[in-house]
């Protein structure tokens, strides 16, 4: 007999079978399997690769580069997309049988990329099947495996997992600009596709659920919100609206950070050690939320964190030195990591974890608008104004904050409720 709603979040109370704060606990082995899975997948090889070939293709075949970055647009919106479909099927399946023949996919499409020829239909037609399964290999697909051996130490689970694209994304530009520069563009996407492989071994050997025999009946991977209730929630629609407004300021800055700062008088070099930084302060962020998310009321912890991203960009309005460029990467990074752990911690926190793919896999189509449309919106600005005007970066930061105020709204979860009926009855 299915739970009543009340009991979806008492559920979230019930002690977990094993200690998970010991390293011989079942569920770390999933955690590490899903670290260097991440670590090859779409997350981290598409966006952190993708400019190293801008150059080497106008040069093998004349495209224009605003016809090239298309490309990245068809798979950003085709991820948005498929995502909820992802996210279904990782809710009625084993993950595993999702995850390996996406990976097969995910590495032939790269491949593919090493044969290219003169027509660019052809490089529109790889980047849409790599949107289309990039979900499919990427955290969205690990994180519901990782979920149900969790509780606890749910946070850090969580943050240990997202850590792998960060570090992915440190190394794997550095391998593929290496492979350019040594052996060409097609020896780079050849590479990619091998690396994405990588991942596979371990998914096949150590991804799985917490088998439903050890789990209690009311265990919250087995119970939670319908996609319907969830969509019907107030709750959902917060969360949603503040995952997009973070997006569009935080994409928006980032996609021209470089620019920005070289526009402001900072040297070439210096706003490329400030990416250095916005990506290693991005590792350090999720660790040290997945931390903060296991000790304190999640909202109040995104709300900060939040806070501190629309801080960066106030900052970087006004950076006309490296180090101001450099402080104002590593908080916008810092945040960028923190809120990549939030999203699904609070998702499985007030939805549950019954369909927890599928309203994750929602979540993840409001990011990629926001993403989308922030770099549209501030190369529109740049083209209107002819430079990066101050001005302009203030009132890009204003959805962030916006996206942090949200955060005040979302209602008490779990022990801090006096009944688990009114929690449910708050968040709809």
């Amino acid at each position: 007999m299915p739970l009543m709603p009340s009991q979806w979040i008492v559920a979230e109370n019930t002690p977990p079978q094993s200690a998970e704060t010991s390293l011989h606990y079942a569920g770390w082995p999933v955690v590490i399997a899903a670290f260097f899975g991440v670590m090859v997948s779409f997350a981290a090889i598409v966006p952190y690769t993708f400019s190293l070939f801008l150059s080497p293709l106008h040069a093998a075949f004349g495209w224009r580069r605003e016809a090239i970055s298309l490309a990245f647009g068809i798979t950003a919106m085709t991820v948005a997309v498929c995502s909820p479909g992802i996210g279904h099927l990782l809710d009625r399946y084993p993950p595993r049988r999702i995850i390996l023949p996406a990976i097969v996919l995910f590495s032939m499409g790269l491949a593919s990329l090493s044969l290219l020829g003169p027509h660019i239909a052809q490089f529109y037609l790889s980047y849409l099947l790599l949107g289309v399964v990039g979900n499919a290999t990427a955290q969205l697909a690990y994180s519901r495996a990782v979920s149900t051996w969790f509780i606890e130490r749910r946070g850090l689970a969580f943050a240990l997992t997202l850590t792998g694209s960060g570090v992915g994304a440190l190394l794997l530009p550095l391998f593929a600009q290496r492979v350019i520069e040594i052996y060409g563009w097609r020896a780079a996407y050849l590479g990619l596709g091998g690396v994405a492989l990588a991942g596979l071994p371990l998914t096949a050997l150590f991804l799985r659920e917490k088998p439903v025999a050890l789990r209690t009946a009311n265990h919250p991977s087995l119970t939670g919100m319908s996609v319907g209730q969830a969509l019907r929630s107030r709750v959902f629609w917060l969360l949603i609206g503040s995952i997009l407004l973070y997006a569009l300021s935080a994409n928006g800055a980032i996609a021209h950070l470089s620019a920005i700062l070289t526009g402001a008088g900072v040297t070439a070099h210096s706003a490329a050690l400030a990416l250095s930084v916005l990506g290693a302060a991005g590792i350090a962020g999720r660790l040290v939320t997945g931390h903060l998310l296991d000790r304190f009321f999640a909202p109040r912890v995104s709300l900060g964190m939040l806070l501190l991203c629309w801080g960066s960009m106030m900052i970087l309005s006004r950076a006309h030195t490296a180090m101001a460029g450099i402080v104002a990467a590593a908080l916008l990074g810092f945040g960028l990591g923190s809120e990549a752990d939030v999203a699904p911690y609070l998702i499985a926190r007030y939805c549950g974890l019954k369909n927890f793919s599928m309203l994750y896999g929602l979540s993840w189509t409001a990011y990629a608008f926001g993403a989308a449309f922030g770099p549209v919106i501030t190369g529109r600005a740049y083209d209107a104004a002819g430079a990066y005007q101050s001005r302009f970066i203030m009132l890009l930061s204003l959805p962030c904050l916006l996206g942090a105020f949200i955060t005040l709204f979302l209602p008490r979860y779990q022990s801090e409720l006096p009944s688990a009926e009114a929690v449910y009855a708050r968040s709809t």
